[in-house]
């Protein structure tokens, strides 16, 4: 039972399995969203609900672990990744293998079960998260390759409940897009010297430290702007503004947090406000349409 616990600890580690917290409220966002649109019963909501979760869940091991693999003899030559679960032999590359192939047939097997749409659509999508791993070697763009992995998300909830594409959803997909590249620009200011070294593409390599973060924080305004608009057209009402107003005085912190000449606070900027992000945007829109989602899952009647 010990080495039980001890394998799914490394896994859940290597995966940094508590990053879904960037993706996962977006796609709850998204499903508040699509449930005044549609007649499904609450049992069938309460399915897809169910399904929406496990496909997150596999969508991103199955991205995590398949990057860890693809970059693993890049890792064992940076310093800040070279204790990473595959370059110190915690985890074998075939046994990461297998857990790529299971969860992407786990993610096509969800996608399945939800609608035949979705099921189609998780081929390409698989293609997307998977293809990034390999963007850093010939892009300095591969900060938004991440995004489009990471954005799919709340379209691809949102599908899951109407079978159709409309725009708050494509609105919110782009918008997390950019928030996540945003981020990641920061979050690769740590590689610059290694990554140039191992001739690594990124905007922090290419533009430098200082153009890096301006390039970021003209991507978080136009993320901002897009979640501004995204309300307007879902017709959202004054608790989802309050909480966007939060999230935008929070992307403002994070910019003052990390400058040229202090980055020690990058891990502050990167982990806990992005996380805290995406939670307080889902309980903006809850709380705008709590009544709705109580009712159409069965919880109120």
């Amino acid at each position: 039972m010990k080495k039980l616990i001890q394998i799914t600890l490394d896994y859940g580690k290597m995966v940094k399995f508590s990053h879904t917290l960037f993706a996962l409220p977006f796609a709850g966002l998204s499903f508040v969203s699509a449930l005044a649109e549609t007649n499904k019963t609450p049992s069938e909501l309460q399915r897809i609900l169910f399904l929406i979760v496990l496909c997150m869940f596999s969508a991103r091991n199955a991205a995590m672990g398949f990057n860890r693999w693809a970059d693993r003899k890049i890792d064992a030559l940076n310093p800040r990744t070279k204790d990473r679960e595959i370059p110190k032999g915690v985890i074998s590359e075939k046994s990461v293998l297998f857990f790529v192939v299971g969860f992407c047939v786990l993610f096509i097997l969800s996608s399945y079960f939800i609608n035949f749409l979705c099921f189609l659509l998780s081929f390409p999508t698989l293609g997307i998260i998977l293809f990034y791993s390999y963007t850093k070697r010939f892009t300095y763009l591969c900060h938004y390759v991440l995004g489009l992995g990471i954005g799919i998300a709340p379209m691809g909830a949102y599908l899951s409940v109407t079978e159709y594409f409309s725009l708050p959803p494509i609105l919110w997909s782009f918008g997390l897009m950019l928030h996540i590249a945003g981020f990641d620009i920061l979050y690769s200011t740590q590689d610059i010297e290694i990554d140039k070294t191992i001739e690594m593409k990124s905007i922090p390599v290419k533009f430098g430290i200082l153009y890096a973060l301006l390039i970021s924080k003209l991507t978080h305004a136009i993320c901002f702007i897009l979640f501004l608009f995204a309300g307007f057209t879902a017709g959202l009402g004054v608790w989802y503004y309050t909480f966007l107003g939060i999230t935008g005085i929070l992307l403002i912190v994070e910019h003052l947090l990390v400058s040229p000449r202090n980055m020690k606070r990058l891990p502050i900027a990167f982990f806990h406000i992005n996380a805290s992000i995406s939670i307080i945007l889902f309980i903006g829109i809850f709380l705008d349409k709590w009544s709705i989602v109580l009712s159409k899952l069965g919880i109120m009647i």
